[in-house]
């Protein structure tokens, strides 16, 4: 009998192995994650300054994001560009920040400007990344990662 139940999942183990996971599920978690934040950022604040502060709250699940990119080792010139994208967005966006606290002023245009130029960016990135996940592997699947 245990000789019988050995052999039944040898069999049921020797299936296609070597195909990744191509539903990613962790990274699939972390996009959505990313996502519904950044849908929820902005939404209930009224100054540029109050959603610069709502922006400043993605930075850790767009690292758990990219990050499982890597893991799976999905990066490609697309996925740099757009992480590039944000982080001059983000970049901008802290300037104008630091322009509209000088100025006292919390509907301060350029940093509104900078605001929407940010949420664009996170837009493009995760749009970017779903785009990696969903990809079909090149050849049957099967090659080595």
């Amino acid at each position: 009998m245990a000789a019988l139940a050995a052999c039944t999942a040898l069999v049921a183990g020797c299936g296609n192995d070597t195909a990744p996971d191509r539903g990613y599920p962790e990274l699939r978690k972390a996009l959505g994650s990313l996502s519904r934040e950044l849908d929820e950022a902005c939404g209930r604040t009224e100054t540029p300054e109050s959603c610069a502060r709502d922006l400043d709250g993605l930075t850790a699940p767009t690292e758990r994001a990219f990050a499982q990119v890597l893991d799976h080792k999905l990066l490609d010139a697309g996925a740099v560009a757009a992480m590039n994208e944000l982080e001059r967005a983000r970049e901008l966006r802290v300037a104008a920040a630091r322009e509209a606290r000088s100025r006292q002023d919390p509907h301060h245009l350029p940093l509104a400007r900078a605001v929407a130029a940010e949420k664009l960016a996170y837009q493009r990135l995760l749009a970017e990344l779903e785009r990696l996940r969903t990809a079909p592997p090149p050849g049957d699947g099967t090659d080595p990662v």
